[in-house]
């Protein structure tokens, strides 16, 4: 009986994206009728999943920063201290112990990792 509720769970959610795909694609670019954020107000949004933290340390040979940060409300973790990758090592290079940084982490593949940082002046 459970593998029945499951097909028809599975059917319905296929069929529900199947019908709102088409209908979002042929939205215009900044246009959207159901009041979601337009092209224009994307910054804001990417604002919000920035973090704020201090800088550790710092291992340019092992390709990560180790940040003492607030809660990650993107990844639902508390605030701690801990070490990251980074997805592009020159951002090491724009930091040192000490900073202030707002940064933005990810979890591609299970690995915790700082996709872009920025010092706080």
């Amino acid at each position: 009986m459970n593998k029945f509720k499951n097909i028809l769970m599975f059917g319905a959610l296929g069929a529900m994206t199947a019908i709102a795909l088409p209908a979002q694609a042929q939205a215009p670019a900044g246009h959207d009728h159901q009041g979601a954020a337009t092209d224009a107000h994307a910054a804001p949004a990417k604002a919000a999943e920035m973090s704020e933290g201090e800088v550790q340390k710092v291992d340019q040979p092992g390709k990560t920063i180790t940040l003492k940060h607030g809660p990650l409300r993107n990844l639902d973790m508390p605030a701690m201290t801990m070490a990251f990758q980074v997805t592009d090592p020159s951002m090491l290079g724009k930091v040192k112990v000490g900073d202030k940084v707002r940064f933005v982490a990810a979890n591609p593949g299970g690995k915790l990792t700082v996709t872009e940082i920025h010092p706080v002046k």
